[in-house]
């Protein structure tokens, strides 16, 4: 835990949709007391954020102050993160805007957190700034919404119910429905753009990162299938979320000696299928080309989101199915709207786990489950994220 700071939580991004549903809910589910501000370079829409939370506060949590400070004010960044236990961002994209904010917590010894999908911003955080958040006890903990929450906890769960000490063999399927934001298509089509800067990242944090003494982690070998068991055609899921849980399996000896994680997704047709696979290969040679990107990101602002209405439509289930020590189990995590419903509970419920659960010692760059694991998953628990055992153990 951090140093007495004036601050338990610092929010950026709470004026674009995201970050503005991030700080309605810890407005009305924030504990007693709670210390925390709003963070942002424009005073005016920050008061207009305050006056509306002011509405929906719980009992016994104050209205947030307000600090002014700009993504690449590397000054400002430095006095917010001095003056927090815990500094939450939602502005993004992340490899464009998020690495002066990882630099100034890193340096100040402050929690810091991120809604990022991108893995070439979390592979160049780790080569920039994970030994130096070591020595000073910041946790740089990345990926804190659908990305990549019920995916590692999920994972965590199931090993969980696995016997201990054994080669133990995880498989992940996901399912869900809803939209998605501008700022999550704007990072997305970065990420796209930034291909082969992504591949050199992944491949200098391959090159620098040890592995575990005496234990071996693998990727499970995809195997795109008709499942009839999980209602789909299943194929590889290529996000960030596979090689979070696999980082997760490397920090924490619960894994066992010999993990290995498969991440896919389960679509209802083929022709859903090729829908996806058809609109990912259009983007993919959009993206690259400056004049082809800038129409694809005129397509949708920064700040937009669906309604309220769509959002309450959405969902996602996330089902495993792990093996190991001659047993079998299945496990589900579902919840709502996994984009922002479930994401800003996600983020807000880790920052809060972060300022004030008693978590086992970490720092440097590490994942939800190394950082918060039991403790987080307990608080998702509570606030209506379910983590089930379908099939218990069984030889």
């Amino acid at each position: 835990m951090t140093p007495e700071r004036q601050y338990d939580l610092a929010l950026f991004g709470a004026t674009g949709f995201t970050g503005g549903l991030t700080a309605r809910y810890l407005a009305e589910n924030g504990p007693e007391g709670l210390r925390w501000a709003l963070v942002g370079r424009n005073r005016a829409k920050l008061e207009s954020v305050r006056v509306g939370l002011e509405r929906v506060l719980g009992s016994g949590v104050p209205a947030p102050e307000l600090l002014e400070a700009d993504a690449a004010d590397a000054g400002a960044l430095s006095k917010v993160a001095s003056v927090a236990r815990v500094v939450i961002t939602t502005v993004g994209p992340y490899a464009l805007y998020g690495e002066p904010l990882v630099a100034a917590c890193a340096a100040a010894g402050t929690d810091y957190l991120d809604l990022t999908g991108e893995p070439e911003f979390v592979d160049r955080m780790w080569l920039g700034y994970h030994e130096r958040a070591r020595s000073s006890g910041a946790r740089l903990v990345h990926c804190c919404g659908f990305d990549s929450i019920p995916h590692d906890l999920g994972a965590y769960f199931t090993v969980k119910q696995l016997p201990e000490g054994v080669p133990l063999t995880v498989n992940g399927y996901v399912r869900m429905g809803g939209q998605f934001s501008g700022g999550t298509y704007h990072s997305a089509i970065n990420g796209i753009a930034r291909a082969r800067q992504t591949l050199g990242a992944a491949r200098q944090r391959r090159q620098a990162e040890s592995r575990p003494a005496g234990r071996a982690i693998h990727s499970a070998t995809p195997r795109p299938r008709r499942d009839r068991d999980l209602g789909g055609w299943v194929v590889p899921m290529p996000t960030i979320d596979g090689p979070i849980v696999r980082r997760s399996a490397a920090a924490l000896e619960r894994y066992g000696p010999d993990f290995s994680y498969g991440h896919n997704l389960v679509v209802g047709s083929l022709g859903t299928l090729a829908a996806i696979t058809g609109g990912i290969g259009v983007v993919g040679l959009m993206a690259p080309l400056p004049p082809t990107r800038k129409l694809l990101l005129k397509a949708k602002a920064p700040g937009e989101g669906p309604s309220e209405a769509t959002r309450a439509k959405g969902w996602f289930k996330v089902r495993f199915i792990g093996e190991g020590g001659g047993q079998r189990v299945v496990t589900e995590v579902s919840g709502g709207d996994p984009g922002y419903g479930e994401t800003a509970k996600m983020l807000a419920e880790s920052g809060l786990c972060l300022a004030f659960d008693r978590l086992p010692p970490s720092a440097g760059q590490v994942t939800t489950a190394q950082a918060m694991g039991d403790a987080l998953l307990a608080r998702l628990q509570r606030e209506g994220i379910d983590f089930s055992l379908l099939e218990p153990a069984a030889g």
